[in-house]
Order: structure tokens, then sequence, then C-alpha cells
């Protein structure tokens, strides 16, 4: 698996960094990428997040978040892939800061 990291060049919206995708180079998703994640600087400017694909809806109204990504059983399961992200976001920013 690869994660491909495209800048937010616009800066819109206020605090997103990047998208991020994963891209299948093995197994039954060879061939295919698994996109909708996004790199966010946290509110209180210390440290970053990643968001997951979801599908908003509505019921009575009120706008709801259904995840794509979700754990089976262990909750913190996501953090795995959460933490390959951001690492591969970092290497991202130290390579263009080589290039600038």
């Amino acid at each position: 698996m690869t994660i491909k990291i495209t800048p937010n060049e616009r800066g819109n919206p206020p605090g997103k960094l990047a998208d991020a995708e994963l891209h299948f180079s093995e197994g039954p998703f060879d061939g295919l990428k698994l996109m909708g994640f996004a790199i966010w600087e946290r509110r209180d400017g210390k440290g970053r997040n990643v968001t997951f694909p979801s599908r908003s809806y509505a019921v009575n109204g009120e706008r709801r978040t259904y995840s794509l990504l979700r754990p089976l059983v262990d909750s913190t399961a996501q953090e795995k892939l959460r933490d390959r992200i951001l690492v591969a976001f970092q290497e991202f920013e130290d390579r263009a800061a080589i290039a600038s």
C-alpha cells in the first residue's frame, strides 16, 4: 500500500492541510485506491489529525455522518492507519522543503 498526499494549496477550508489516498498494490485490492482521507491542523494548533472517509446524511433535518472505514472489534485499530498517514504527510513536507 502506498499513501498519496495531495496538498491543500488553496487553504480552503481553513485548517485543512492535505488530502490522502491509499493506493493498493497487492491482494484483492491491487490496482484500487481508497479516497476521502484528510489531514487537518488541530484547532488548538498542537499537532495534526486525520479524518477518514465518510458519507453524510440527514435525519429529521439534522446532518450526520457515517464512517465508511470502521474497526471490526478493536476501537483503536484506526490509529495504526492514522499514524501511517501522518508519517507520509511529514515525509511529503520534508521532501517539499528540500525541493524549495
